[in-house]
């Protein structure tokens, strides 16, 4: 280690240690945006103020905190992190390899998070997302494996932890390969969690649950138990990331006189930023900005006892906001109603409703309904070709599609997401990860210790010492 990596590092804890002299916070909120790099943030303010017809921003919340830092996000062994190694350090302040989970680089050393920190301390702990409850991030609070696709087996690390409150859309692989094991739903329910189905189910069930997991309805998991909807698709019913944060605050604030930590985590900023689905991105994190805000509202009524800090484990896309001249359209994003993905889908579902029906002509009213093109969004002649060439590998069935790391789309609603991002003026560089600054955001009590640029490993011994859980890292004495 460098010298100027240890004064980094010691610059740091002295700041939390004096933040942390004052009063440590009994309510820590731990937001990771996953995927949200400067400009998914910036591009999202841009989108807000083009919205009210102006050049400038609409401001988000947790963009508005006071004080602010650009952190690092590089992996032990890659230029450009995965979730599970960026996720392991924003949790354990360690770095680790792509795909790990909570262990060393040697794969065998197995370190803690800030949650467990919390937990120890005698704090309530919930690990919340938008996403399934064993993907990499929430994952990379509890498990400890060598690989973040063994979703049993990060399943088994959930109920052994004994935090106390769990949210997301459901377990990918609830079963083993083992037919003779338990599965995930028996084993939690042996470690003491109740597991309910939606926000409604959950208070029913919270007075007489001893631990926590909320999931969405099994019929929602019968069409997608990977994540919850997309904001831009959601549908009355579906769970959302405002529920889940307010149920958790609710639990958690019952369970523990001492306080508690929640991470909540925007896991489908990621998703829409590998597809380039601009619109899709924004939505996502005004989302994550509206859960957000149901934090900010409880600090209001705690304001010296509540620390929230809001952060990122990488970028995803190399998101640009301008590729042309000097001008702007994100105001032309508002005609897109729904998600690439879902718009492909659904162009299934339009061809077997409208049968012969399904012609270019039926085609061009659809894009104009779902995505303003020929009305408020222009379509050059090239474009309108290409469209229709799509069109017809679709009738044909030689269409191919464009496949990106969380959806698959047919080639139309691929190339019509792609013409609203050059009317918008948006590029892509990537459809994965890049190796842009990390923005972090903080308010409340200890949140002056986050400026600078720093360490992506720096956040969670940050917040362990402003809230009285550690001095420093406990994992460094591994």
């Amino acid at each position: 280690m460098n010298c100027k990596k240890i004064l980094s590092i010691a610059f740091c804890v002295a700041c939390a240690l004096c933040a942390s002299a004052a009063k440590n916070p009994k309510y820590v909120f731990y937001f990771i945006g996953d995927g949200m790099g400067l400009n998914q943030v910036n591009g999202t303010e841009t989108y807000l103020g083009a919205l009210d017809g102006r050049i400038g921003i609409g401001e988000l919340c947790f963009a508005s905190f006071p004080y602010t830092a650009l952190g690092t996000s590089y992996s032990a062994s890659n230029g450009i992190t995965d979730s599970a190694a960026g996720g392991t350090a924003l949790a354990t302040g360690c770095k680790t390899y792509n795909g790990c989970l909570g262990l060393r680089p040697d794969s065998v050393t197995t370190i803690t998070s800030v949650a467990k920190w919390a937990k120890d301390a005698g704090m309530a702990v919930g690990v919340t997302t938008s996403v399934s409850v064993d993907h990499a991030t929430p994952a990379s609070f509890y498990a400890h494996q060598t690989y973040r696709g063994k979703y049993y087996e990060v399943g088994c690390d959930l109920a052994a932890s004994g935090f106390d409150f769990f949210a997301g859309s459901d377990f990918l692989k609830p079963k083993s390969k083992d037919a003779a094991a338990p599965d995930l739903y028996t084993l939690c329910g042996e470690a003491g969690y109740t597991i309910a189905r939606g926000y409604q189910d959950y208070q029913k069930k919270k007075r007489l649950a001893q631990r926590m997991i909320m999931l969405q309805s099994e019929d929602a998991s019968k069409v997608d138990r990977s994540a919850l909807p997309y904001a831009i698709d959601r549908k009355p019913g579906d769970m959302t990331l405002q529920e889940i944060t307010s149920a958790a605050i609710d639990f958690l604030y019952a369970k523990s006189p001492k306080g508690f930590f929640l991470m909540v985590e925007g896991g489908k900023i990621d998703w829409a930023a590998h597809a380039n689905d601009a619109r899709t991105v924004f939505s996502e994190v005004i989302d994550m900005d509206n859960a957000v805000r149901i934090a900010y509202d409880f600090m209001k009524k705690h304001p010296d006892e509540t620390l929230i800090v809001v952060t990122a484990d990488h970028e995803t896309g190399g998101l640009g906001l301008g590729n042309c001249d000097y001008t702007l359209h994100t105001d032309l994003l508002k005609y897109q109603s729904m998600s690439a993905a879902e718009y492909s889908n659904h162009l299934g579902s339009l061809r077997k409703r409208l049968g012969e029906g399904f012609t270019f002509d039926a085609v061009r009213k659809d894009l104009t309904e779902h995505f303003g093109f020929w009305s408020a969004v222009p379509v050059a002649e090239d474009q309108e070709d290409q469209l229709q060439r799509a069109y017809e590998a679709i009738v044909e069935g030689s269409d191919k599609g464009a496949e990106s790391m969380y959806a698959q789309e047919n080639a139309l609603g691929n190339l019509a997401k792609n013409i609203l991002n050059a009317n918008a003026h948006l590029g892509w560089t990537s459809g994965q990860h890049t190796n842009g600054y990390i923005p972090v955001f903080a308010v409340g009590a200890g949140a002056e210790a986050f400026h600078g640029r720093i360490e992506n490993t720096d956040i969670a011994p940050l917040i362990g010492t402003i809230a009285g859980y550690c001095k420093g890292n406990p994992n460094d004495k591994k």
